[in-house]
């Protein structure tokens, strides 16, 4: 009797290590559960961004190569901006001489002149500064590489005598307060007047062309 009860607890002990193993393989059996995918990877949310700050740079860019402000307006011309020069356009025989003096814009954007350039003239008897004519003044939205003209004009010295000798052009763009200084290149002299007034005139932005 104690035989059988030790052979029946040796099978119970078998069956209890076979249905173990069982249970060990079907457990390593098993494929591990799949790993969530993230909802944006790192190298993805990265890409947005520089998409995001590149279509910021170019809006920013277009505003600058325009010489726009932050409403739309086309910003004022500075004088370092602007290539100065004048040159003697008179007419033969005409009894006033015509200076024109061009702007052209070198500053790689565009931008505005608005009204009148502000014109001295040096002589031998102290800086004269030119009247304005009076003519209407226009805002001229000047383009990159592009030029525009206004007019000096002054009476010719055909009197014989040696009047009021002129030894310069100072130039100050529209709404600046840099000048240029440049060589006269009309008439070396202006008559000699009563003091009345001055005989130099200055036109606006744009009174003046090419050739004029």
């Amino acid at each position: 009797m104690r035989a059988t009860k030790l052979t029946i607890a040796a099978l119970a002990v078998v069956a209890g290590l076979s249905l173990t193993a069982c249970q060990n393989e079907d457990v390593a059996a098993d494929p591990e559960p799949a790993a969530s995918a993230p909802s944006a990877s790192g190298d993805d949310t990265e890409q947005g961004q520089d998409q995001g700050e590149d279509q910021k740079q170019d809006q920013e860019g277009t505003t600058a190569g325009t010489g726009s402000n932050e409403d739309g307006e086309v910003a004022d011309c500075r004088t370092d901006e602007l290539e100065v020069t004048a040159s003697d356009v008179t007419i033969e025989g005409d009894t006033v001489g015509t200076v024109a003096v061009e702007f052209a814009n070198g500053g790689g954007r565009d931008c505005t002149l608005t009204g009148y350039a502000g014109v001295d003239l040096k002589t031998n008897a102290g800086q004269l500064s030119a009247e304005r004519t009076g003519e209407e003044a226009p805002s001229v939205v000047l383009e990159d590489g592009k030029s525009v003209w206004f007019a000096v004009t002054y009476p010719v010295n055909d009197s014989g005598g040696s009047g009021v000798r002129v030894t310069g052009l100072v130039v100050t763009p529209p709404n600046e307060t840099k000048s240029v200084t440049l060589d006269w290149p009309g008439g070396s002299s202006l008559p000699v007047t009563d003091g009345s007034g001055t005989p130099v005139k200055v036109g606006p932005i744009g009174s003046a062309g090419q050739g004029d």
